[in-house]
C-alpha cells in the first residue's frame, strides 16, 4: 500500500509537471516601446521600429479621401467621436499607404504621452480580435487597429468575430480603439458567397443581410478608383521630386507612360515602381 508520504510526493510531482505544461503568463502590453506594432496572437504585440510608409504629402490623386481620413483620425486621437473606416477599391491606389501616412501625420503634432498607436492585425488573426480589444480597453493611448487587404472566402466564418469586435457584444468597441481596413471589395465578401447563401437559405434576404451587415459596421467608406493619366503623371512627378531626380518633362512623360502601358494599369503603386526602376538605372538612391 502506498504510504501518505509517497502519495504526497507523487502529487507534488504531478503538480510540478502540470505547471511546466501550463502556458506562460502573457507579459503586460507595453505600448510605450513604439508607435507601431504587429499583433502576435494570442496576446502579444511586436514593436515595429521603422514603418514602411510614404509621406502624406506624396499621396496624389486621392485628395478627398486623404483629407476625410485625416480629419476622422485627428478627431479620434483628440478623444472626439470618430468612425471605423473601410478603404475599398482599385489595387495600388494608396489605400494602405494612406492609413500609415495619416498615422504619421497625426503623430507629428502630438507628444509621446498622447501618441496615436497603430497596430496591424493580419487577416488570419481576425478570430483573436475581440480578445485583443479587451486587452486594449484600459490602456491610456488612442489605438488604431489596421487590417490590410481584408476579405473573406467561401465558408469562412471569422467575419463574425470582426462583426462582434466592431460593434457587437454587451461591452461594445472600446472608446480608445478604432478599426481601419483596406479591401478590393466594397462588401468584403465574394458575390458567389452571398449568392450561395441566398439560394440555400429559407429566407434568402435574411442570409444576404447577415453578410452585407459586416460592411455596415464601418461608418466611413472611402472608395479608390483607377486614376487618370494626369493623376498618374502627377504621382510620378511627386516621387521624382522627393527622390531629388531631375528629368526633362517630355522624357519623363514618355518614359512613365511607356512603363504604365507595359504594366497594363495606372496607379500610385505603378508610379512608385517606375521611379524605383528609374533611380536604379541612374545609380541613385531612393528615399522613401
Amino acid at each position: 500500500m502506498t504510504s501518505e508520504t509517497e502519495l504526497l510526493s507523487l502529487l507534488r510531482r504531478a503538480a510540478d509537471a502540470l505547471e511546466r505544461l501550463a502556458p506562460c503568463a502573457a507579459p503586460p502590453l507595453d505600448l510605450e516601446a513604439a508607435d507601431c506594432f504587429v499583433f502576435a496572437p494570442p496576446s502579444g504585440l511586436t514593436p515595429v521600429p521603422r514603418v514602411n510608409r510614404v509621406d502624406f504629402e506624396l499621396l496624389r490623386g486621392i485628395d478627398r479621401s486623404r483629407d476625410i481620413l485625416l480629419d476622422n483620425t485627428e478627431r479620434f486621437a483628440a478623444g472626439l467621436p470618430a468612425n471605423n473606416a473601410l478603404l475599398w477599391g482599385a489595387r495600388g491606389m494608396g489605400k494602405s499607404s494612406l492609413v500609415k501616412a495619416v498615422h504619421a501625420k497625426v503623430n507629428s503634432s502630438r507628444g509621446e504621452r498622447t501618441a496615436l498607436k497603430l497596430i496591424e492585425v493580419h487577416r488570419e488573426d481576425i478570430d483573436d480580435l475581440p480578445q485583443l480589444m479587451t486587452m486594449l480597453r484600459d490602456l491610456p493611448f488612442p489605438i488604431l487597429l489596421f487590417c490590410d487587404d481584408l476579405s473573406f472566402d467561401h465558408d469562412d466564418t471569422s467575419y463574425k468575430s470582426l462583426k462582434a469586435a466592431l460593434d457587437g457584444g454587451v461591452e461594445g468597441r472600446p472608446e480608445n480603439v478604432l478599426f481601419y481596413a483596406t479591401s478590393n471589395r466594397r462588401h468584403l465578401l465574394p458575390r458567389n458567397m452571398m449568392e450561395n447563401e441566398q439560394s440555400t437559405a429559407i429566407n434568402p434576404s435574411e442570409a444576404v443581410e447577415e453578410k452585407v451587415s459586416l460592411s455596415d459596421r464601418f461608418g466611413l467608406w472611402l472608395g479608390f478608383h483607377k486614376c487618370s493619366q494626369d493623376d498618374y503623371l502627377a504621382m510620378v512627378d511627386g516621387y521624382l521630386a522627393a527622390a531629388g531626380i531631375d528629368l526633362e518633362p517630355a522624357e519623363m512623360r514618355r518614359d512613365a507612360l511607356e512603363w504604365s502601358t507595359t504594366r497594363g494599369s495606372r496607379s500610385g503603386r505603378v508610379a512608385y515602381q517606375y521611379v524605383t526602376d528609374l533611380a536604379g538605372r541612374l545609380g541613385r538612391s531612393l528615399t522613401r
